[in-house]
């Protein structure tokens, strides 16, 4: 089998968590396999569909490094070809049109209710042979009324619900547009799609769709519906759990093979394995694997696993992503030191891509005041005695290393009869304005000898300004 697998999202919003996580799912497979992974566009809504929706969800899918080999292809370009299967469904008897008010159907609906029967559509226009005037009809598809529809799920496992629960549901609307299951039947036939890997919400939706695919005389494709992510209080996750776009998650800073794993080990697992680089979630993802129960979104979890890959990324890889949030910050990454040292020097301490862009902007530009308690702890006369000696020496070096500052450093203490902390932080606040950056030799490499000189002049500056604004 050519294994065929889409994802189909609705360009109603952003690209969320838990459609990022059934793409994903489909991605796999279809790669595991060698097959085709298809993007889908569901637009028929045309009251909420967006062209930002669109844009956000393409933005998302490259974000993410979702590849798809075929799309991505739009509903609304295809109405002429579901007109031609509903127009085969009503010639073959499959369909029938239905002329009955929204008033009747509501006091339908209201009889069976007081009958404690379930509401249903109770097929009175099947028969109908004439049009009623002045009424557009819907179009119905003619369920099945005996039998069952089998779905052999897998993840759910066999799942059997019998016809007779089923009504005859709406394929098309009184202005001929087609409706969702109509149009979802349509594409998974014309597109040969084998396997539906979707969220267990369609499930309902699941012995209808196959009703409609065998009276056109199709194959059912393999359906696996995987089940919802909960926030941590247990509800289904939504915007109060906090970021559930995809591309929020870029903005705060994650990267995206982190948000990948993350999802990856929502419903699936391997053993007990936690990490899994892309090629390794291609090669032992397999459907059955997927859990039957709900998983919780844990976001420190996601952290971690961020921080995880900061530290081990490739960081060229890193810095890619590195520099868009530099630019986010008004800063050029040309104008300073190379974002792959940067990253080098800060991964350890940062967790986030904007932690660690924020925790750089000094290295790019001038900061316009000290950390007040900082200045008040570090930058005293004492200390401008000391900043003087490391200036010169430092404004002297031949080479402007991290082992020659160190040695500099080092020397300017010995000299002062010091350890070497009591230089070290004066000099800190004095470049970056804050008692936390790298080591101190590693961040004056990679600031520069002239932006060091200046920086350590202003420090001694405001230090005597300090003293005469005191004393």
């Amino acid at each position: 089998m050519n294994i065929r697998t889409r994802f189909a999202p609705s360009p109603t919003g952003y690209l969320h968590i838990g459609g990022a996580r059934t793409a994903l799912f489909s991605w796999l497979y279809a790669r595991k396999h060698g097959g085709t992974f298809i993007l889908r566009i569901e637009d028929t809504d045309l009251e909420r569909s967006t062209v930002e929706s669109v844009n956000a969800i393409l933005e998302g899918m490259t974000w993410l490094g979702l590849e798809y080999e075929e799309g991505p292809f739009y509903q609304t370009e295809r109405f002429g070809r579901y007109k031609e299967v509903i127009k085969q469904l009503l010639e073959t008897g499959h369909a029938y049109h239905c002329y009955c008010s929204k008033e009747e159907l509501d006091e339908l609906r209201t009889r069976q209710m007081e009958n404690k029967e379930k509401p249903r559509y109770d097929g009175r226009c099947r028969q109908r042979t004439e049009p009623r005037q002045g009424v557009a009809p819907v179009v119905r598809f003619r369920n099945p009324d005996d039998g069952a529809v089998v779905i052999d799920d897998k993840v759910k496992g066999r799942v059997v619900v019998s016809n007779a629960e089923l009504d005859d549901l709406i394929i098309a609307r009184s202005d001929g547009s087609p409706t969702y299951n109509l149009s979802v039947v349509v594409d998974d036939l014309d597109m040969r799609v084998t396997h539906v890997i979707r969220g267990d919400d369609h499930l309902n939706n699941t012995p209808r769709q196959m009703n409609i695919l065998k009276a056109l005389g199709a194959a059912v494709p393999i359906y696996a519906h995987v089940p919802m992510i909960l926030g941590a209080d247990g509800a289904r996750l939504s915007k109060r759990h906090g970021a559930v776009s995809v591309m929020q998650y870029r903005d705060e800073g994650y990267l995206p093979e982190a948000l990948l794993n993350y999802l990856v080990r929502l419903s699936w697992s391997h053993g007990d394995q936690e990490i899994f680089s892309v090629d390794e979630m291609i090669g032992l993802f397999e459907i059955e694997d997927i859990n039957v129960s709900a998983s919780s979104f844990n976001p420190d979890k996601l952290l971690w696993l961020n921080h995880h890959y900061l530290m081990h990324s490739d960081p060229l890889h890193v810095a890619h992503h590195l520099r868009w949030h530099l630019g986010q910050l008004g800063i050029d990454p040309s104008d300073g030191p190379d974002p792959v040292d940067i990253v080098v020097a800060q991964r350890e301490r940062n967790k986030t891509l904007v932690d660690m862009a924020k925790s750089s902007v000094f290295f790019y530009r001038d900061f316009e005041d000290y950390d007040e308690k900082a200045a008040q702890k570090n930058l005293t006369a004492n200390s401008a005695l000391l900043l003087q000696d490391l200036r010169d020496s430092l404004d002297a070096l031949p080479v402007w290393n991290k082992e020659a500052i160190h040695l500099c450093i080092d020397s300017v203490a010995r000299e002062a009869e010091v350890k070497m902390g009591v230089v070290a932080q004066p000099l800190r606040v004095a470049v970056s304005g804050t008692t936390v950056s790298p080591p101190i030799d590693i961040t004056l490499s990679l600031l520069g000898k002239g932006k060091t000189i200046s920086r350590i002049n202003r420090a001694v500056s405001f230090i005597k300004q300090k003293s005469v604004t005191t004393g």
